[in-house]
């Protein structure tokens, strides 16, 4: 009996050191490299943004004449043709229409107008870059800009997958022709429609009411 109970013991005291082993195995971290891994790659986005900084500084210093201006959104902007009579600018729900150009720092066209076609954006509310984003919403009726943009308010690390690099800033030309709310874009729309249906069913050309803009809708369709 006496070595029965010896066993017992040598077993409960084998179970017990193996649980205390495993509970404290459960509690390490799964990785130390996780940390060193994050703080590696924030280095590295810091020195690409300060690189990049560096060709922006560059190219607005090479032309003093040009006076560009910091956003606090992380990007540069100067006016080709500013409009100092109007106040309000592109906010979500309003529709904006404008045209735009794509460049690398050194001049050369990505996407030229023609390539992009006119835009039709339903603003804070369609996908596309930061930058142009928060650029728009600067601007005023019949404004022409040109944006600075660092890779990290443009396309990022991965580019757009064909002409656009990965890590590439641009230099972006924005026309902003108008913008109205969606609810009156919506009823120019409903207008269009309704006077191509006439046309259609009387097989004569109705009277046309001249439409706001003449951009596409990009939004409904």
């Amino acid at each position: 009996m006496t070595h029965f109970k010896q066993i017992l013991i040598a077993f409960l005291f084998t179970f017990v050191v193996s649980s205390c082993k495993q509970s404290q195995d459960a509690r390490r971290p799964i990785s130390h490299a996780s940390g060193s891994f994050m703080k590696k790659s924030a280095e590295r986005n810091k020195k690409l943004i300060a690189t990049e900084e560096g060709q922006i500084d560059s190219l607005i210093k090479s032309n003093p004449k040009v006076k560009y201006m910091a956003s606090t959104k992380g990007y540069w902007y100067t006016y080709v043709v500013q409009n100092d009579i109007d106040t309000i600018t592109p906010k979500k729900g309003d529709v904006a229409f404008f045209n735009y150009e794509l460049k690398d720092l050194k001049g050369n066209i990505i996407y030229s107008e023609v390539e992009l076609k006119p835009q039709t954006y339903a603003v804070d509310k369609q996908n596309i870059m930061t930058g142009l984003r928060e650029g728009i919403k600067l601007m005023h009726k019949n404004e022409k800009v040109i944006f600075l943009f660092p890779s990290h308010v443009a396309y990022g690390y991965h580019g757009d997958d064909k002409k656009i690099g990965p890590n590439q800033p641009l230099l972006c030309t924005v026309s902003l022709h108008n913008f109205i709310s969606e609810e009156a874009f919506k009823k120019e729309i409903q207008l269009r429609q309704s006077n191509t249906l006439n046309q259609d069913q009387s097989g004569v050309q109705p009277k046309q009411t001249k439409p706001v803009n003449k951009i596409i809708d990009t939004l409904t369709n």
